[in-house]
Order: structure tokens, then sequence, then C-alpha cells
């Protein structure tokens, strides 16, 4: 078993971005146990847009968070979304919170909105969550063995959710 975050609070730092309006899609692990997966997660993975007014909304939402980057900078959501990195992983507050501006096999935020669902969480939490099909391709572009488990997981989310009628 991983050694897990136990600072980690998703409810806290999906309501910290709520609060300042952000405009993301919930991505990885945490998506996959809100949609059933039987697996842990210790980050949250988002895909936020970047357009207008989100990112200034964003950059006070890590500023609230006390976002740092790995090195102890403070996180720089104009300096992220022009990083050549893929995913820019901040400590928090709250615990981890990767953003992850195009995730692989997808095209970013506007192509996973499209699918994407509004779960409720409880205490009034309803963040958009990428759907099973965009986790299982973005994991399936990734090509890692250690996915595996992960895809068949995903895939028997879906199984159980046809049996019961739900169409994602």
């Amino acid at each position: 078993m991983p050694d897990l975050d136990t600072d980690f609070d998703p409810r806290g730092l999906l309501a910290t971005l709520d609060r300042n309006r952000v405009d993301y899609i919930v991505i990885g692990g945490l998506a996959r146990v809100i949609h059933g997966a039987p697996e842990v997660t210790d980050e949250l993975d988002i895909v936020p847009s970047f357009k207008g007014r989100n990112t200034q909304r964003l950059q006070a939402a890590l500023d609230e968070l006390t976002a740092k980057l790995p090195r102890g900078r403070a996180a720089n959501v104009d300096a992220l979304a022009e990083s050549a990195e893929p995913i820019a992983r901040l400590r928090t507050r709250l615990g981890k919170l990767a953003i992850v501006p195009q995730p692989e096999g997808t095209r970013g935020y506007d192509d996973l909105r499209r699918a994407a669902t509004r779960e409720h969480l409880g205490q009034g939490l309803r963040p958009q969550v990428a759907s099973p099909g965009d986790l299982g391709r973005m994991l399936a572009a990734l090509g890692r063995d250690t996915d595996q488990d992960k895809l068949r997981g995903l895939r028997r989310v879906g199984e159980l959710d046809l049996g019961r009628g739900i169409r994602r």
C-alpha cells in the first residue's frame, strides 16, 4: 500500500475551487473513486479552463490554499499554463493538487467538458467530473502497464452502471 498523505482534504480543496468560481474538471484517481472505482488516492487532479477570468480565479484559489511548487516557490497560474511540463504538482495546506492543462489523449478542458457530469458529493459540492470513458481514454493514452488494474476497475464500473440502466 502506498504511503498516503494524511493531510489530504479533497472536500476542502474542491470547496476552495468552487468558492473562487474556478471552472475545472476533476480527473485522475479521485474522479475514478467518485465514479465507484475500487482505489485509493491522496491527490486531487484537475483540468482547469485557461480562458478569460478563470486564470485569475484559479490564482486566487491557489493563493488561498498557499499552493507551492516542489521547490517551495508560490504557484503562478500564468507560468503553469505556459510551462512545457504536462503536470504541475503542488503542495497546499489541504494536501496535494495536480494541475493538468492537457491530459494525455485529450485536447484539454473543452474536450473533457462535453461528457463531464456534475457529481453530488455532499456539503453542497457538485464538481464537474470527467466521464468514465474519458478517464479510460486518458489512462490508455499513457500506455503504462501499471494502469491496467485501473482500466479494469473503470470497465467494471461501466458494466455495473449499464446493469442498473445508467448511461454515461
